[in-house]
């Protein structure tokens, strides 16, 4: 297994323009966890917003994607959630993504949480996870530099106010988040599904997310689902990209294999029919 990587290191590449592939993990198991660290994916994002996880499997689970080798986040409820950020920033995550993010204030009240004084105003406590290998002194100073912070796009407001919002000293990555932009900007009323996401509506505000980055030396993230538009977006300038969710991850595998068996079967003149559900 190769060295991990530092978060200011981590950020470098990826301002070069460096691909970093990662996956959201909502199924709050840290044997999940730590068995898709070792799959070769670059990071990993415990998604605390929409995951029923609380702080002591959080705990296991960034636990075991830091054995995995691979770089965590933790997504968290909102740029309000103090104690949300400062407990996954104590179990050892390498960086936050804040979601629901509609003005520059937002940002600042966000990034903030982030930081050690005087650049922030994070609670300085040892011993704890993140101090482990490296000590108070050691950790805690230089984490200002090694923190990723990252910050959802989701909003109308946020696309709105994205040049404020991208001049915010102390973010790093400016994170598209497709389904709730287009819901945020009514193109789910508009467009007859998947057409939303193809949407001139959404390109335009695409392109407004890219420039306020460019401009400001930020890096540009997206989530998706599966690997169909990720050719798509490295063009468009997205080195930091999510393939959807681990339970996304879970149906789909296990979709292909049901297909595969009712295929077979059907050959073997010993027809089986899948199940109805809800998801095929």
């Amino acid at each position: 297994m190769s060295e991990a990587l530092t978060g200011k290191a981590f950020k470098a590449q990826l301002r070069e323009g460096r691909p970093k592939m990662g996956l959201f993990v909502n199924s709050h198991s840290p044997t999940v966890a730590e068995q898709l660290a070792h799959s070769g994916y670059d990071w990993l994002l415990v998604d605390t917003q929409h995951g029923p996880m609380g702080n002591e499997t959080l705990s296991g689970m960034l636990a075991g994607i830091e054995l995995g080798g691979a770089m965590s986040l933790v997504r968290v409820g909102g740029h309000t959630d103090r104690p949300g950020i400062q407990q996954a920033l104590d179990m050892g995550a390498n960086g936050i993504l804040c979601p629901y993010v509609n003005t520059a204030d937002d940002v600042r009240q966000y990034v903030t949480c982030c930081r050690y004084p005087t650049a922030g105003t994070r609670s300085v406590y040892f011993p704890q996870r993140s101090m482990n290998k490296r000590g108070l002194l050691g950790y805690a100073g230089d984490w200002n530099d090694n923190v990723i912070c990252a910050m959802q796009v989701e909003t109308a407001d946020c696309i709105k106010n994205i040049d404020e919002i991208a001049a915010v000293k102390g973010v790093d990555i400016l994170f598209l988040g497709q389904n709730d932009l287009c819901m945020s900007m009514g193109l789910y009323e508009k467009y007859k599904f998947p057409d939303m996401y193809t949407s001139p509506e959404l390109n335009d505000a695409t392109n407004k997310l890219v420039a306020a980055a460019k401009k400001n030396n930020l890096i540009c993230g997206v989530f998706l689902f599966g690997s169909a538009r990720v050719g798509e977006f490295l063009e468009r300038g997205f080195p930091f990209q999510s393939l959807g969710n681990d339970l996304h991850h879970v149906l789909t595998q296990s979709g292909a294999y049901v297909n595969d068996i009712e295929k077979v079967s059907k050959e073997k003149g010993k027809p089986w029919t899948r199940r109805p559900t809800a998801f095929f």
